[in-house]
């Protein structure tokens, strides 16, 4: 089993360097080029994740013999008290469908038990197959809603939760 652990401000630049490798393969048919270099550097450049850090993000790697092969971003209570928010988690292509996406969700949802959360939400493109992957685990759409997000370009999200008092 992989393991999961806690990233420090110094480790961000791999987070950095994965989000360029997974976001072109993963959006390569739901955004133009464009909108997907601009997101990158909207998101992932290392300014912005050093001031999602002070916002209250906090960063797991899940890793295979030190190798960093996956993330997730958390926030909790955003927007609410009781409700924690994955903002990110992304695992290297090539390592997809060795349940590393799911031992970081289920990182999540006991990282938000432990601190009393009664709900998660994430946002997810409607067009991304991950989509999918949350509905098993229990995610039910919220709403619909397009982001303005800069520069002419929107994410066209659900906004999904998983009501932890029904998860078991």
């Amino acid at each position: 089993m992989a393991e999961i652990r806690s990233l420090s401000k110094l480790e961000l630049p791999k987070v950095q360097e994965l989000a360029h490798l997974i976001w072109p393969i993963a959006y390569k048919e739901i955004l133009s080029q464009e909108q997907l270099d601009y997101m990158l550097n909207w998101m992932y450049s290392i300014n912005s994740l050093e001031q999602q850090l002070l916002d209250g993000h906090q960063y797991f790697g899940i890793y295979d013999q030190n190798e960093m092969l996956g993330f997730l971003d958390i926030q909790l209570n955003h927007p609410f008290e009781s409700e924690m928010k994955v903002n990110k988690i992304y695992v290297l292509t090539n390592q997809q469908g060795k349940q590393l996406g799911y031992q970081l969700m289920i990182h999540a949802i006991d990282f938000a038990k432990m601190h009393h959360m009664k709900s998660i939400s994430l946002q997810v493109n409607r067009h991304n197959k991950a989509f999918e992957f949350y509905k098993k685990i229990g995610f039910i759409i919220r709403e619909e809603k397009d982001f303005s997000i800069g520069n002419g370009y929107y994410m066209n999200d659900y906004v999904m939760e998983l009501n932890l008092l029904l998860f078991v």
